[in-house]
Parts: structure tokens; sequence; C-alpha cells
């Protein structure tokens, strides 16, 4: 492994007394693979809440103290509580809670860099949280023990990378066809027809749903589906936000088709996430 001659680059969006986070993006080497690594630690007790909307991101959480409270959907109950997990895609807002005890590296794959890192079928872990010895197994429960026992974020961030990497060691790549068509959902902003796809690629539509769900957790119309609503939020961030042309702009129907799509993925209305 080639030795790097400077530190890369790493974030740090801490609030003094209440939280630390620290954020590097990955080696080039797992460019495609891993989009970025995260260190957070929580400093001061309290109540903290927070909502993630529907992404593209496949979450490796490996925790050191507490755990955290995470809802699918809905409002975490007594009985949603998660240490160290593995969570698939899904398509809904995911509601997390924790109480000023929390401390863990993040590790966020691509859905394609997921499948080969985990070597498993994703639809294993769409739609929910998996503990951590269920997917890694004892090396995943060898590398919670180091990096609770690492002096500090670099070092941790460099352990994470050098399993990441020696992992994919000899991992089966993805299939062309899936890779292709994965990327052709995602450069047309999810508006390339499914049909097409499949057309293209010589299969049936289920066939392709079937080889999607092994490689990806989610169907083709699910992945296109999460694709145009974070191509519509990101544009309401970046201009005065006129709806109706983001709507037309982002393949919806029509302006109410998208509050409907913003309220199963966000769980809240394009108007209410507009003003935050």
């Amino acid at each position: 492994m080639p030795v790097e001659m400077q530190p890369r680059q790493e974030q740090d969006r801490s609030v003094a007394g209440r939280f630390e986070m620290r954020r590097r993006l990955p080696n080039p080497r797992l460019a495609g693979i891993v989009s970025d690594i995260c260190g957070y630690r929580e400093m001061a007790a309290g109540h903290l809440r927070n909502v993630e909307y529907a992404s593209l991101t496949v979450p490796l959480v490996i925790s050191f103290a507490e755990p955290f409270a995470i809802g699918l959907g809905k409002a975490p109950g007594d009985n949603d509580r998660f240490a160290s997990f593995a969570a698939g895609l899904y398509a809904g807002p995911v509601v997390i809670e924790s109480f000023g005890g929390a401390c863990c590296v993040q590790v966020n794959f691509t859905p394609l860099g997921a499948r080969r890192f985990f070597r498993l079928p994703m639809s294993e872990l769409a739609d929910s949280m998996v503990v951590l010895d269920d997917v890694l197994g004892a090396q995943g429960l060898a590398l919670r023990e180091r990096l609770g026992n690492a002096p500090d974020w670099t070092t941790r961030f460099d352990m994470v990378e050098a399993f990441v990497t020696a992992r994919l060691e000899n991992a089966p790549e993805t299939p062309l066809e899936i890779a292709w068509a994965y990327d052709r959902i995602i450069t047309s902003g999810g508006r390339t027809r499914i049909a097409s796809i499949a057309e293209r690629l010589g299969w049936s539509r289920k066939h392709l749903a079937g080889s999607f769900s092994n490689t990806i957790g989610i169907g083709p119309k699910t992945l296109s589906r999460i694709v145009r609503f974070n191509r519509a939020l990101g544009l309401s961030r970046q201009q005065t936000v006129d709806w109706a042309g983001i709507a037309a702009d982002c393949g919806y129907a029509d302006q109410a088709h998208l509050v409907r799509e913003f309220r199963d993925l966000a769980g809240e209305t394009p108007t209410a996430l507009s003003v935050r």
C-alpha cells in the first residue's frame, strides 16, 4: 500500500460544549465506493433529534458509547435502539434521536460500493438496520474495539480506510449491466424510463427489478423516485423557489405529484422543507 505524503483534509463541524463532528473524504482509491467518513461525539446531556430524508447513502455506524434511537418513517419507540449497525436504502424519512452520550464512526457507502463491501444481497439491508456482527461478523467486532481504543479521529479514519480497502480485495465487481443502468438513472435525474433501460439491456422489467434488489436493495423505480426527490430538494435550495417550475424540471406530472413525493420521502411538504 503506497504511503501518502500528506494527510487528507478533515473538516471540523464541531459545536463547542455540545458535540464534535469530523469528516474526511476517502482515499481516491475508494472513489465510487465510499462517499465520506464521519466521526461524531456528544459532550453534553440532552435530547437531540434529526430527520434524514430518503437518500442514496448506505451507512455503516460503529459506536463506542450510547446507542441511537432510530425510527423508519416514524418517531422511534423504546425498543428502537441501535448502536453499531448497517442500514440499507429506505424510501422515506428516518428519525434519529440521541441523548448526549453518543460516540461513533460512520462510513457512508455508495449503493454500488455497499454491495461490494458487505458482500450480501442488499435486499437484506434495505428498509432496516442490521447489527454489526450480522453484517461483518468477528472482523467487525474487532474493528469496533480497535476504533474505541484509538487516540483520535485521524487514527480512527485511517483504520477504517485500511479495513474497507482490505475487505474490497477480490470482492466481486458490480455487474456491468447494473452499473450502466444505475448511471443512466443518476445522470438523467431519475427521469429515464425504466422500460427503456430494460429494453436496452434485453431484460424483462422483472429481471431488472430483481437484479437491482440484489445489488442496490431497491428497484429501479424506487431509485428513480429518490433521485428525483433529491434533485428537487437541491434545486429548492439554490434558487428562488418556484415549486411548479421545479416539478416540471424534475419530471413530476404536476406540483401535486411533487408534494405527494415529498410527503412520502421526507415526511413533510416542500414548503415546510424550504424554510429550514
